[in-house]
């Protein structure tokens, strides 16, 4: 009886054992990987980020804290931050916004409702450095097509009758001309905002597309019995239905705004006079141009830093308003 028990107890220990070497073997790849392309690629920032080196001298001098300190201080670093909310907080608000409205009419039973997808989720495929090149030319104040609208406009202003000339309309109209999107400090940013919507949106459509099909189609005939029109619907039965969809976008869409490089790179420079300098291209610009290893890991430091904190604040703050069922 011993001797059974304790063979039985000695077949429950060799399978425990084996249970947890299959765990490690098959974790291991999966963490080296973690640990390669993640967490030495942090550490390794992060000691960046306290020395003085060139990238090619093998002189390496400990810094300390002045590397934070050259960086956090300066002027560029502020206009830097402000360039990087006002693209994020006007980028994902539109994005979000327009391809809710947008999903809602592709929602509908409408002809070309395929076809109308499709097109809308082209550029989103689209490399960053292409679409950038397009739009390079779509906005040249010469010969680009919206300057081309834009001078058709100004030109009916002699069509207008004699009493809108008294207000000044038909001189204003008549004087309107294309602006200089990509050399205008007023206009650049603007300009990066609507490609990266442009580029963005039909993602953002498709994925609202896919939660608005998760709603059950029995909340809206309850409503419908309850007597609520297509506001309250809205309000009450869309909105919650895609609460999860739209904190999922919400959370992505910060993160890939604090890491939007490409569209910087090919049609501005983080030009002109800085006016569209943000995070990734100055790290880009501190690290690769100025070869300056340190400032450039400080700005990376900074970068993780705030899309931490933005994500945990998400996360604490605005989870509890989404309606998972």
């Amino acid at each position: 009886m011993k001797r059974a028990l304790s063979h039985s107890r000695w077949r429950i220990g060799m399978r425990e054992w084996y249970e947890r070497l299959l765990f490690i073997l098959l974790i291991t790849p999966n963490m080296l990987l973690l640990a390669a392309f993640t967490f030495w690629p942090m550490i390794y920032n992060a000691y960046l980020s306290v020395i003085s080196w060139n990238f090619l001298s093998p002189i390496r001098r400990f810094v300390g804290l002045r590397n934070y300190e050259t960086v956090l201080t300066s002027d560029i670093f502020r206009i830097v931050l402000i360039n990087t909310a006002v693209f994020t907080i006007v980028s994902v608000a539109v994005t979000m916004v327009l391809g809710l409205g947008l999903a809602l009419l592709l929602n509908q039973p409408l002809r070309l409702r395929n076809g109308a997808r499709a097109v809308l989720f082209t550029p989103t495929v689209l490399s960053g450095a292409a679409i950038a090149i397009i739009w390079i030319y779509m906005f040249d104040p010469r010969f680009g097509p919206l300057a081309q609208i834009i001078n058709w406009f100004s030109s009916l202003a002699h069509l207008l009758p004699a009493r809108f000339s008294e207000s000044g309309l038909v001189e204003w109209l008549a004087s309107v001309r294309s602006p200089q999107w990509l050399s205008d400090p007023n206009w650049a940013m603007s300009a990066l905002i609507i490609v990266y919507v442009w580029k963005n949106l039909g993602y953002a459509v498709v994925i609202y597309l896919a939660g608005l099909q998760t709603i059950d189609r029995t909340l809206y005939e309850a409503a419908r019995i309850d007597g609520a029109g297509a506001w309250a619907q809205f309000w009450h039965v869309t909105l919650p239905g895609l609460s999860p969809i739209m904190f999922f976008l919400l959370v992505t869409s910060i993160l890939a705004c604090f890491q939007a490089f490409d569209i910087i790179r090919v049609m501005t420079d983080g030009g002109p006079v800085n006016a569209t300098n943000m995070l990734v291209y100055h790290l880009y610009e501190r690290g690769f141009i100025q070869s300056q290893a340190g400032p450039a890991g400080v700005v990376a430091m900074v970068m993780f830093v705030l899309m931490l904190i933005l994500t945990i604040l998400q996360l604490r703050f605005i989870e509890r308003r989404v309606h998972y069922s």
